[in-house]
C-alpha cells in the first residue's frame, strides 16, 4: 500500500514538472518570437529613416514623405522619423511646421544634439540669431557629437552676428583643431582676420582653404580684398578673373565691381 501511495506521488510531481516544463518552453519560444519580432521591426524603423533621409537630401520630397509616414506608424515617438519630419518640412518650405517639428523632437530627446544644431541653422536664417546661438551652444558643448566641428563654425557665425568676436574666434579655432581638414573653418578664420587688420594670417588661412576647396564667391572676394592690402596687382587680378568668369550674378561680384568703381573715382 505505502509503495503504491508513493507511486502516485511520483507520478504526480512528474505530471507537474512535465506541465511546468511545457509551460516554460511555451514561454521561451513566445519571448523569443517576441524578441525576434522587435528586432526585424527596429530594422525596418532605421531602414526607412535612413531612406527618408537619403530622400531628403536629394529634394525627392514625395519619397521621403512615404517612408516616414511608414516609420512614424512603427514608433510616432522615434527620434529619428520625427527629426527627419522636421527636415522635411524645412526642405518643403513649411518654416512654421519645421519649428514646431524641431520642437516636438526636443521634447522626446533633450540631448539630441543633431536636432538643436539643425533648428539653429533654421532660426539663423530667419535672422533670429540670439534664439540660434542657443541652439548652436548646446550642440558645440557635447563632446561625442559627430556633428561637433560643423555646430561649432556654426555657433562662431552666429556669434559675429552677435558682434561677440572673441567668442566667435574661439569657436572656429576650436573647430579647427577637432577638424583640421575642414576646410569651410578655415575661411572663417580667414575672414576673421581681415575684419582684424590681420592681413598675413589672413593670407594664410586662406591660402590653407584653397589647398582643399574649390573656390566659392566669398573666399575669391576675400582673396581680391588680401591681395588689394598688399598691392600685388597680378594675384588681384586673377581672383576677379575667376570670380568673373565661375559666379558672374554673384552679390560678390557685383560688390567686386563696386570696389572697382570707387577706386576709380
Amino acid at each position: 500500500m505505502a509503495g503504491t501511495m508513493q507511486d502516485c506521488i511520483f507520478l504526480s510531481l512528474k505530471r507537474v514538472a512535465l506541465v511546468l516544463m511545457a509551460a516554460f518552453l511555451v514561454a521561451c519560444v513566445s519571448t523569443q518570437e517576441s524578441s525576434k519580432y522587435q528586432i526585424n521591426e527596429d530594422k525596418a524603423l532605421e531602414s526607412h529613416v535612413t531612406l527618408a533621409l537619403k530622400y531628403i537630401d536629394s529634394k525627392n520630397r514625395e519619397s521621403a514623405r512615404h517612408h516616414l509616414r511608414r516609420a512614424l506608424d512603427l514608433d510616432s515617438r522615434s527620434i529619428d522619423a520625427n527629426f527627419a519630419l522636421a527636415m522635411l518640412y524645412q526642405l518643403e518650405g513649411e518654416m512654421e511646421l519645421a519649428e514646431k517639428q524641431f520642437k516636438k523632437t526636443l521634447r522626446l530627446d533633450r540631448a539630441d544634439s543633431r536636432t538643436h544644431n539643425n533648428f539653429g541653422a533654421l532660426l539663423f536664417n530667419q535672422g533670429r540669431f540670439e534664439e540660434a546661438y542657443k541652439q548652436f551652444e548646446y550642440a558645440s558643448e557635447d563632446l561625442d557629437y559627430k556633428g561637433r566641428p560643423q555646430a561649432l563654425v556654426n555657433l562662431g557665425r552666429t556669434a559675429l552676428k552677435l558682434d561677440k568676436v572673441e567668442k566667435a574666434q574661439a569657436a572656429f579655432e576650436n573647430a579647427a583643431r577637432l577638424s583640421p581638414a575642414m576646410a569651410v573653418v578655415k575661411y572663417e578664420i580667414a575672414s576673421l582676420y581681415f575684419s582684424q587688420g590681420e592681413y598675413k594670417s589672413a593670407k594664410q588661412y586662406l591660402a590653407a582653404y584653397e589647398q582643399i576647396a574649390r573656390p566659392m564667391p566669398q573666399s575669391l572676394l576675400l582673396g581680391i580684398k588680401i591681395e588689394r592690402m598688399f598691392d600685388n596687382v597680378n594675384k588681384e587680378a586673377s581672383y576677379a578673373l575667376l570670380l568673373k568668369n565661375k559666379f558672374p550674378y554673384s552679390k560678390e561680384y557685383l560688390e567686386y565691381k563696386s570696389i572697382l568703381e570707387q577706386s576709380e573715382q
